[in-house]
């Protein structure tokens, strides 16, 4: 189920981005990668590990995600930089530029290549 939110919160990101360069586009595609990654992320660890990180602190996924062997540490660092986004993306304190959507697609791109690989063994 995590897996299938990552991919739909990623795929509704890459279209709202392609809208051009509205930043409030831009914002909104930022805070759906971040759904994205998180999502991937709960999906890897489930299978890896038997488990998610449930708290309200999204940061603490981080330190299961590096438990995943192998790759969990290169994944826990992206999905560590998708979280330096959330609270610019979600609550629009400051609107998301152009390279960190990218940024933030790359990143949320790779939590779900990681995920499919670790739901694969």
């Amino acid at each position: 189920m995590r897996m299938r939110n990552a991919r739909k919160f990623i795929e509704v990101a890459e279209l709202i981005a392609g809208e051009g360069d509205d930043i409030e586009y831009s914002s909104q595609a930022a805070a759906l990668a971040v759904l994205a990654g998180i999502a991937a992320s709960d999906a890897a660890c489930c299978k890896a590990l038997g488990r998610r990180s449930r708290g309200p602190d999204h940061r603490e996924a981080t330190n299961l995600l590096g438990l995943v062997s192998p790759g969990g540490k290169q994944a826990a660092g992206s999905l560590s930089r998708l979280l330096n986004l959330k609270d610019q993306a979600h609550y629009g304190l400051f609107d998301v530029g152009g390279a960190d959507l990218r940024s933030a697609l790359r990143q949320a791109n790779g939590l779900i290549e990681f995920a499919e690989t670790t739901l694969r063994r």
